[in-house]
């Protein structure tokens, strides 16, 4: 049975996915990272998800750690044993500093700013960990001969948000990185696409300063009228995971119901 290995799944994009693949009969290896007062909700939705008959393994662990590498590696391994393979990698993380570049309130030490260090712990998080984890996998042998890599950019990559300064950069690393693992993993049947989403309402998003109105004003520029649900996105996914999109590879695709073609 084809598995899938997502980093970050206890919510939002992550978890969505999860459920939806569950659904459709995949194996889940979920790595997430969570405060203990979370787990009670994060173990119910893995609760629920075992209930759809599939395996659903679980680490509560740093994946951006370089000390942690190894000892997920070496549970993947054991899990997967010499026989089943990993269809699906999702890189769902959401570790980023949120500050302004430069906080015209505040003196440049008082930390309210994006330091050099934030600029690299969230590039590392969210932008390079993709090819990190991309190399792991294949590496290790734990890809599918037909196995799909997805991550998921946002439109801050080309657009400015508030206090996004950071994010954004990570994301734009995340775009050059997924073109290059398309070429390159390519002649071993592997494809390499990113999931550009629409707003939508994830713990992720309420961390960003304002974010009350990127959801207002998401809502009044969709055609559609509504903010992109994390099942819409999950599906598409899913989409990419068929043998009928197999030639789609280093593409960046846009699922927001048409909100970001509008000004």
């Amino acid at each position: 049975m084809d598995w899938a290995f997502i980093l970050g799944g206890s919510s939002g994009f992550g978890l969505a996915t999860a459920e939806f693949f569950a659904a459709k009969g995949y194996n889940l290896f979920i790595v997430h990272r969570d405060r203990k007062g979370n787990m009670p909700s994060i173990e119910t939705a893995f609760e629920h998800i075992k209930k759809k008959n599939v395996h659903l393994v679980s680490m509560n662990i740093n994946a951006n750690d370089n000390e942690n590498h190894s000892e997920i590696v070496g549970k993947l391994k054991a899990t997967l044993g010499d026989v089943e393979k990993v269809r699906i990698f999702l890189h769902s993380i959401a570790d980023g500093n949120l500050k302004p570049i430069i906080d015209a309130n505040s003196d440049k030490f008082s930390g309210k700013n994006l330091s050099e260090e934030d600029f690299h712990h969230t590039i590392s998080a969210m932008g390079t960990s993709f090819l990190v984890w991309s190399k792991l996998l294949f590496e290790n042998g734990f890809f599918a001969p037909s196995a799909r890599i997805i991550g998921l950019t946002s439109e801050g990559s080309q657009k400015v948000l508030p206090g996004y300064a950071a994010v954004g950069a990570s994301k734009t690393v995340l775009e050059s990185l997924c073109r290059y693992l398309a070429i390159e993993l390519a002649p071993y049947g592997i494809t390499t696409n990113l999931i550009n989403a629409g707003i939508t309402e994830t713990p992720a998003l309420k961390a960003i300063p304002g974010f009350e109105n990127l959801l207002e004003r998401a809502k009044q520029k969709n055609p559609f009228k509504r903010l992109t649900q994390v099942e819409d996105i999950a599906k598409v996914i899913y989409l990419l995971s068929t043998d009928e999109a197999a030639w789609i590879n280093g593409e960046i695709i846009r699922v927001d119901g048409g909100e970001q073609l509008m000004l």
